[in-house]
Parts: structure tokens; C-alpha cells; sequence
């Protein structure tokens, strides 16, 4: 199976669908077939070996996406906000690419080609075959990796993976044609691939937001109808606070919003889940070396965990939830054996949809098919997988491995403290020290000396913060991961972490 046959299956079964855009004027099932095979018809007329998406979310992305499908080419979308020494470096690894962007003049002696123009191609019947002819074991896309320790590396995903993902969790035209989902995650992150497949393929249509503001997207919700949405932490956080200030509940019309990519307070998804009583949460987890989602914590289980009396439960509104039916999940400890319940070590997984692959390395999936995620956590008895933060992020603090998030959740339950990130920060005699890096609640007061108080009550001296920063917001990436580098930096200039 490949991507050039989800097209096919998608503009056959559901030709006359809006699926993309606005519901009158937007792209049908069987349009955005049209669109797709005449840009593959323009990649076969330039040579052209990989299909590059330097631009904003919008219908350009998933024609472009199965163009590249049908002309047998791999996809890469590449962040637009990279600077021209980063985009550089990745341009100069493309062989033969064609660049679909609006800012040709960033990727000087590339052939490119403007999104609007992109979209108004020629119609063509070049790839009706290509659902025949695609290797199911050839690349589809290329995501490149964030590259905060290292250069960055480009993820391999084939198109057995990404239908693997698909048939895992999606049903085929499962949905009525009044559902509409609104995309608001950078085009270039693996999120916007799944959501672009997985809708297209349970025929809801897409609606796309390409500058996201809190008050935006309450709007389009509202405007659109939207039934079904997908936010970074850093999102969702600003869209509560919104609603918090409007002193309304979120609209009506949301079914579902799902929410993943980092961590989120929790004090965050409990005011969301006041603000939006009628909708149900979804916590997503996954990678994009696992195309995108491996566990989810379902609406049911954030109910659930809401208003239980039995701490264990309540815990679970942390967790990501429990693995998809298609996947496999294990926490191993150092000898590679499964940990028990409660007992923290390294998440692993295995299944169809995991590639684990990278150009520039080979792949990464161990003999006995374990995928090592570099994330740590653990299970509880229930199979409630907590992700305790990355193995890079591990502090080492005099020959002692501490973990991050244990600080984390000791600082968070100060009353006075909104959020806090932990992190390592270089020591010529510890080899690193302990710093915390704190938000503040509104109208509370905290000073350093209580919260390392705070910590050294509750954990051992070896692990109170030798720093202690307060912060207005944290930096993020586009994806609301926190850029823990940058936070060192704030104390150690020179420093340089994972994010």
C-alpha cells in the first residue's frame, strides 16, 4: 500500500467531498486528485528527484504531498523560519529538488516554483498509474530532525509506514461531511502529516490556520465550525488563557481537541477541560521517526481522571495515555529487560509504522525490532505510559543521574508557582549543576531561597537548584518544546544543551 493509493481511494470514494478549504470553495476529493497529478506532472517535465515545501500551511501542502507521491518522488517540507545558514546546509543535500515556495530569493540557484502557481498548474493525467507502480517500500517523506546537539538529520519515513499508521487508527470515510478540523501545526513537523492523511482518508475536511493567534482561532473555529482540532502545549495554554479572559466557554461546535509534541502543566488541560465542557481531550504521543501518534489518553480516560477520588487515577491526567492497538510499548532498563510498573527507564516501540531510519545514519531499530524513543518514563499497572523527559536531558551531577522532571513536579506544586523546566547547566568541578527555571502565577510572589527550601524538604540536598531563574514565558520551538539550551544559556552563556 502507498500514499498514491490513499488518493485514489480518497477522490473515488469521496470525489464530490469538500476536503480542503472552505466548505464552497474549497478543494473536493476528486480536485485535489487533479491538483496532485498535475504537479506530478511538472516534477517528471524538471527531472526533478524530491519535491521541497518551503512555505505556510494551507492547500498547497497536502497537493504537494501527493504530487510528490505520484511522481515517485520523496516529500520534504522544510521550516520556514530556519536562518540562511541552516537552510543552506539542507538545500545543499538536495541532489535535484524542486522548491515550492513564495520566497524563491531564500534558495538562490534552486528551481522553484510560487505556491499560487504551484496550484493553478495544468491539469494533467500523469501519475493515474502511480498507485500501481509505487514501492510501498520507497521513501514518502523526509522530516528533518530538530538538530539542537548535532546537525540535523533527515527522518526517513516510507509509505508502508505512513499507511500502517493510517490503517491503525483511522477508518475509511468514517465521518459526516459537516466535520471540519483546523490545522494550526507548522507544516514541516510530523503532526501536519498525519493530520493531513488521517483526515483526508476518514473524509473530514481541513481547514488551515497559518498564523496562529489565540483569538484566530477561537474565530475560525467559530466562523468554520470546527469539530475537530490539534494544538502544541504552548497553544493550548494561550487559547485557555483567552477564554479566561473573554470570561466565555470554548465553542460549541469543537467535538474533540487533541494537544501533544511536549509537556503540558496540568494545570493547563484542567482549566481546558472546565473551559470546554462539551469537548473531549485528547493527549497524543509519538515521534516522527514513528509516524506521529503511538499513545493517546482518550476522553474517557481525561474524564475519568478529572474527577476521581483514588490519586492513581487522577495521576493519569499526566500521562500520555496507553498504546495504540497497532504498536507495542515497553519501558526497559539498562540490560534491555521490561521494567516494572512504576520503575522508570527507556521508552522503547515496535510495530508497522515505526521507521526509525535516517538518511544520514541508517536506521536505528535494534535487532529485535525495539525502536529506542531517547525518551524516558515508565508504565503503570494499567499500561498508563508517563514520560519522564529525554535521556539528553538527564543531568549528571557529580557521577549522580538525575532526572529533570522529578525537580519539575516538586517546583510545580509550590502554590506559587505556574510552571517550571529543569535543566543542566555546565560546572568545571560537578561537571554540570542544577538549574530551575520558573514562571510565576499571577499575583503571587515566590523568592530563589524558598523554592530551593521547597525542593530540599522534599527531595534530597543533591538535588535542590544551584540556579534559580524567573521567567515571564519559556522559549519554544514552533512546536512547543522548550528550548532548554536557551534557558542555560541565560546562567552559562556558553552552554549548550538539548532542547
Amino acid at each position: 500500500m502507498n500514499l498514491s493509493m490513499i488518493l485514489d481511494m480518497v477522490a473515488d470514494g469521496l470525489g464530490d467531498r469538500v476536503l480542503v478549504g472552505d466548505p464552497v470553495s474549497g478543494l473536493t476529493g476528486a480536485g485535489l486528485r487533479d491538483r496532485a497529478r498535475a504537479g506530478a506532472a511538472k516534477l517528471h517535465a524538471e527531472g526533478a528527484d524530491r519535491l521541497v515545501y518551503l512555505g505556510p500551511n494551507g492547500p498547497a501542502f497536502p497537493v504537494a504531498l501527493f504530487a510528490a507521491s505520484l511522481a515517485g518522488v520523496p516529500f520534504l517540507p522544510v521550516n520556514y523560519r530556519l536562518g540562511a545558514e541552516q537552510l543552506a546546509d539542507i538545500m545543499a543535500r538536495q541532489d535535484a529538488p524542486l522548491v515550492v515556495t513564495d520566497t524563491p530569493e531564500r534558495v538562490p540557484g534552486a528551481r522553484t516554483l510560487g505556491v499560487a502557481e504551484f496550484l493553478a498548474l495544468p491539469a494533467s493525467d500523469h501519475g493515474s498509474d502511480a498507485a500501481l507502480t509505487t514501492d510501498p517500500e520507497s521513501v514518502a517523506v523526509l522530516l528533518m530532525t530538530s538538530g539542537t546537539t548535532a546537525a540535523p538529520k533527515s527522518a526517513v519515513l516510507r509509505h508502508q509506514n505512513l499507511t500502517a499508521y493510517l490503517f491503525g487508527s483511522v477508518e475509511f470515510a468514517s465521518v459526516p461531511d459537516t466535520d471540519a478540523t483546523l490545522v494550526s501545526v507548522p507544516p514541516y513537523h510530523i503532526a501536519a502529516v498525519a493530520n493531513a492523511l488521517s483526515n483526508l482518508y476518514s473524509g473530514r475536511r481541513i481547514v488551515y490556520l497559518d498564523q496562529f493567534t489565540p483569538a484566530g482561532w477561537l474565530d475560525t473555529v467559530g466562523s468554520q465550525r470546527v469539530t475537530h482540532a490539534m494544538v502544541v502545549p504552548t497553544m493550548l495554554a494561550r487559547i485557555v488563557a483567552e477564554l479566561r479572559d473573554r470570561d466565555v466557554p470554548g465553542p460549541e461546535c469543537l467535538k474533540s481537541l487533541s494537544y501533544g509534541g511536549a509537556k503540558v502543566a496540568a494545570e493547563v488541560v484542567e482549566e481546558a477541560l472546565t473551559r470546554f465542557p462539551g469537548t473531549g481531550f485528547v493527549n497524543a504521543y509519538g515521534l516522527t521517526e514513528t509516524a506521529s501518534s503511538i499513545a493517546v489518553l482518550g476522553p474517557d480516560d481525561h474524564r475519568t481522571a478529572i474527577e476521581a477520588a483514588d490519586p492513581d487515577v487522577r495521576a493519569r491526567l499526566g500521562s500520555v495515555g496507553r498504546a495504540l492497538p497497532s504498536v507495542e510499548i515497553e519501558v526497559q532498563g539498562e540490560d534491555g529487560t521490561p521494567c516494572a510498573p512504576g520503575v522508570v527507564g527507556d521508552i522503547v516501540v515496535r510495530g508497522p509504522q515505526v521507521a526509525g531510519e535516517y538518511l544520514e545514519a541508517g536506521s536505528k531499530v535494534r535487532g529485535d525490532g525495539w525502536f529506542p524513543t531517547r525518551d524516558r518514563g515508565y508504565l503503570d499497572a494499567e499500561g498508563y505510559l508517563f514520560v519522564r523527559g529525554r535521556a539528553d536531558d538527564t543531568i549528571i551531577r557529580g557521577g549522580e543521574n538525575i532526572a529533570p522532571a522529578e525537580i519539575e513536579d516538586v517546583l510545580s506544586g509550590h502554590p506559587a508557582v505556574a510552571d517550571a523546566v529543569v535543566a543542566g547547566v555546565p560546572d568545571l568541578e560537578w561537571g554540570q549543576q542544577i538549574g530551575a527555571f520558573v514562571i510565576v502565577r499571577p499575583g503571587r510572589t515566590v523568592d530563589a531561597e524558598e523554592l530551593r527550601a521547597w525542593v530540599r524538604e522534599r527531595l534530597r540536598g543533591s538535588k535542590t537548584p544551584r540556579y534559580v531563574e524567573f521567567l515571564a514565558e519559556f522559549p519554544v520551538n514552533p512546536t512547543g518544546k522548550v528550548l532548554r539550551r536557551d534557558l542555560v544559556a541565560l546562567v552559562h552563556p556558553d552552554a549548550s544543551v538539548s532542547a
